[in-house]
């Protein structure tokens, strides 16, 4: 039997687990969209009335099969961990 604190410690581990994978799908599904793969964004939609997969495809698809991958330098200024202020352009 699962008490008052129990609760409340499995309530924050869900909503917690909720924000990261909502998180990755968003940016996941905007590269797919800003980069026009059309396959990988269906794929992502897909997922998200199928299945949870708490982001790990999508930070696949991010650092490995995006057109230009999410690099950590990016996640660095989205946070302002960062001391550059503007990302280089890659090729």
């Amino acid at each position: 039997m699962m008490g008052p604190q129990n609760n409340f410690v499995f309530g924050m581990l869900i909503f917690t687990v909720g924000i990261w994978t909502l998180f990755w799908k968003g940016v996941a599904l905007w590269r797919a969209a800003k980069y026009e793969q059309k396959n990988w964004f269906i794929a992502f939609l897909a997922v998200i009335l199928l299945i949870n997969t708490l982001g790990i495809i999508e930070l696949v698809y991010l650092f490995k099969f995006c057109k230009k991958p999410l690099t950590i330098e990016e996640i660095k200024v989205w946070l302002g961990l960062s001391k550059t202020t503007q990302l280089k352009k890659r090729g």
